[in-house]
């Protein structure tokens, strides 16, 4: 079963091949992704985090789940010595590097907690896998070409629970930046794609080892249990270690 939308401004696929598959489970996973929007979208003038950028809500009041991506974020700028930063120069807070990675994490445990073993949730090419896919063969996932997204120049195989993450600049132009060098423009990279063991630490270290620029790929080598593959302006692919495992050619 399969259903597939546009959200947030991204397509979203959420795919189940279980036998007992139901459109009900589908349908949590949606309404759940229209909580995290109306929550966290900082386009929406209702959401939460633009209320919070207003001056409308004082700390003491923010929800549960804004408590929890705000602690996660600053552990996030800890861990990647300041360049994963929600604080932004033109509008406030900004907790889009790491909401979109925790909501995908938490909408397949949503289908987890539904009694599946072989799934996936893809928004807008970050995807969290669970078990195989209908052939029952590791789900193929590609990385596209950010010179030309017609093309796929690397196929990575995911055969367990991981998690891949792609940040760039090829599809929203220059969205990410480096908040170490007073917020400049991260474009010294074009595209760096990170697996980890599930989609929330991949996304939250791709968006920070982006804003890295070259370095960003010695960041993922460092880091035990990640591997990644990153895409120069001039078109250099450099890959960490272990990546060769997971590709199919």
């Amino acid at each position: 079963m399969k259903e597939s939308l546009v959200m947030m401004g991204m397509p979203i696929i959420i795919e189940i091949v279980d036998a007992d598959a139901r459109a009900e489970s589908i349908k949590k996973v949606i309404s759940y992704f229209h909580y995290v929007d109306e929550k966290f979208s900082t386009y929406k003038t209702t959401s939460e985090i633009s209320r919070i950028n207003r001056g409308e809500i004082a700390e003491v009041d923010y929800s549960d789940d804004m408590r929890r991506v705000f602690l996660l974020s600053e552990q996030t700028r800890g861990e990647t010595g300041g360049y994963f930063d929600i604080r932004t120069a033109q509008k406030g807070y900004d907790p889009s590097g790491l909401v979109k990675g925790w909501a995908i994490w938490n909408a397949a445990q949503i289908l987890r907690k539904e009694g599946y073993a072989n799934f996936y949730v893809d928004v807008g090419g970050d995807i969290q896998v669970f078990g195989k896919n209908k052939e029952i063969l590791p789900w193929s996932i590609g990385i596209r070409n950010p010179f030309d997204g017609s093309q796929i120049i690397k196929t990575v195989l995911l055969g367990g629970n991981e998690g891949i993450a792609t940040s760039g600049t090829y599809v929203r132009g220059e969205h990410i930046y480096d908040p170490v060098h007073q917020h400049a423009p991260a474009n010294a990279i074009v595209s760096l794609t990170v697996i980890g063991k599930n989609i929330y630490e991949a996304d939250r270290f791709a968006t920070a080892a982006f804003a890295m620029g070259e370095r960003g790929i010695y960041f993922i080598e460092r880091l035990k249990g990640f591997e990644g593959y990153m895409i120069d302006k001039q078109g250099t692919g450099t890959e960490t270690s272990g990546f060769r495992r997971f590709t199919a050619r």
